[in-house]
């Protein structure tokens, strides 16, 4: 009975996700290889991708759509052999993955030293593809709009955004401050910032509604010891989807700084618990259904058994 109410649960959660408005191709792509592909060795066929995600509402013509868009945008690179596409992410896209990994992955609160990262974009003219391109890869990072053309945050490494800054070749464009409040109360005065940069009332509202959608198959996860594989990985895929949904929106602020009534611990706490609970499972699966260059893909690399902290193998 509690294997059949883990998958009836499961069914339920992708339906009402896949009935949702929040449904993007591109993203759940995205998700697929942060979570799965890079893992295991980078490249899948075309038509993994889509036999993977067609449970989640994704039909085939929104993959093929998805994987051509972030061709274009550089994220995605294909390999064609004879009739069979294979996916891998560029460079660029394999930055943004690393940077989104480490915040879901391997997240540890950073001590602050009180200063802001500040970026000026607004110096000489930028293309407006050029500037979309950069505004785009500061949210990645966890930048925010402070006021037009200027974007603050007070823990990302300064020597990332330069990468950017010197592969978009933005040099004479952009300019990148550290700087401190000099006021009699910074912290005061840091939060009152932070207030104004980002809006938390939209991010408590998100993560209270995360933790409602995934906290009830957590307890069943808990009491299940027979699970689906592949509801393992359906569930898992729409795991981390919707978390690093949240977190890409989501500053990564230091501790001083974090409203007290924040539900991002909470969150955490379940992505983790649950994540541990059913990955395994969700990797057989994976290997069953994934088809690489070569044939069978990779076995897991030890890289993915240190997330969360530690995963048993």
């Amino acid at each position: 009975m509690a294997t059949n109410k883990f998958n009836a649960q499961t069914q339920q959660l992708i339906e009402l996700y896949s009935q949702s408005q929040s449904v993007h191709a591109n993203s759940l792509v995205l998700t697929l290889f942060g979570d799965y592909v890079c893992s295991h060795g980078g490249t899948i066929w075309l038509g993994s991708i889509i036999k993977m995600v067609e449970p989640l509402g994704i039909s085939q013509r929104l993959v093929r759509t998805a994987v051509y868009r972030l061709t274009e945008k550089g994220i995605l690179q294909s390999n064609q052999l004879g009739r069979r596409s294979y996916y891998s992410l560029t460079e660029k896209g394999f930055r943004q993955f690393s940077s989104a990994a480490g915040r879901i992955y391997c997240y540890q609160q950073k001590p602050w030293d009180g200063e802001w990262r500040l970026v000026f974009t607004t110096l000489k003219n930028i293309s407006k593809k050029d500037k979309d391109k950069f505004q785009t890869e500061l949210v990645w990072l966890g930048f925010n709009r402070l006021s037009s053309g200027v974007y603050a945050h007070p823990l990302t490494q300064i020597d990332v955004v330069n990468k950017i800054v010197a592969e978009m070749k933005l040099d004479e464009s952009v300019v990148v401050m550290q700087a401190r409040s000099m006021g009699s109360n910074p912290l005061k005065s840091s939060g009152n910032m932070i207030k104004q940069c980002f809006n938390f009332d939209v991010m408590k509202q998100e993560y209270l509604e995360f933790i409602n959608f995934f906290s009830g198959i957590l307890k069943t996860a808990e009491s299940s010891e027979i699970k689906s594989d592949e509801m393992c990985f359906l569930l898992r895929t729409l795991l981390i989807h919707q978390y690093r949904h949240i977190l890409l929106r989501e500053p990564e602020l230091p501790q001083e700084l974090i409203p007290e009534d924040c539900f991002s611990h909470r969150a955490r706490e379940i992505t983790e618990k649950l994540y541990k609970l059913i990955c395994i499972q969700a990797e057989a699966y994976f290997l069953q259904v994934g088809e690489a260059e070569d044939g069978n893909l990779p076995k897991v690399d030890k890289e993915f058994f240190t997330r969360f902290g530690g995963i048993s193998r």
